[in-house]
């Protein structure tokens, strides 16, 4: 079962693209009228036979909702995203994290720290500055 130190009052909205274990424990972790937004199951890509989800149940006796999510049913509003996302950006309205790592030798570290939750931000590798 996931820890519930940082969600003591139960998760509001959860958005995975893990699945199989991860996604079978978030069911029991979620408040009351709770969204799950599943956009892709990256640990069951490669398994010959997939994981089951347990939890399911919890969707009914919570009021959950869980509905897909795929990038591609939003490809018509691409052009005024983008034309938004231009905007906010200039005018410094969209802050991001960046964990930079120096070195081409830093790589392997830095990817391994991908699966383990180690960066936060984008995970960038310096090879070199100009």
């Amino acid at each position: 079962m996931l820890s519930n130190r940082y969600f003591t009052n139960g998760i509001d909205i959860y958005f995975d693209n893990v699945g199989g274990s991860m996604l079978d424990v978030v069911p029991l972790n979620m408040k009351n009228h709770g969204r799950i937004v599943v956009c892709g199951m990256v640990s069951q890509q490669r398994l010959y036979q997939l994981e089951r989800i347990h939890n399911l149940f919890n969707l009914v006796i919570k009021s959950i909702t869980m509905k897909r999510f795929l990038q591609s049913d939003y490809l018509h509003l691409f052009p005024k995203f983008l034309e938004d996302v231009v905007r906010f950006y200039t005018q410094g309205k969209i802050i991001y994290l960046e964990d930079v790592n120096e070195g081409l030798e830093s790589g392997p570290i830095a990817f391994a720290g991908l699966f383990s939750g180690r960066n936060v931000g984008k995970q960038v590798i310096c090879i070199a500055r100009e």
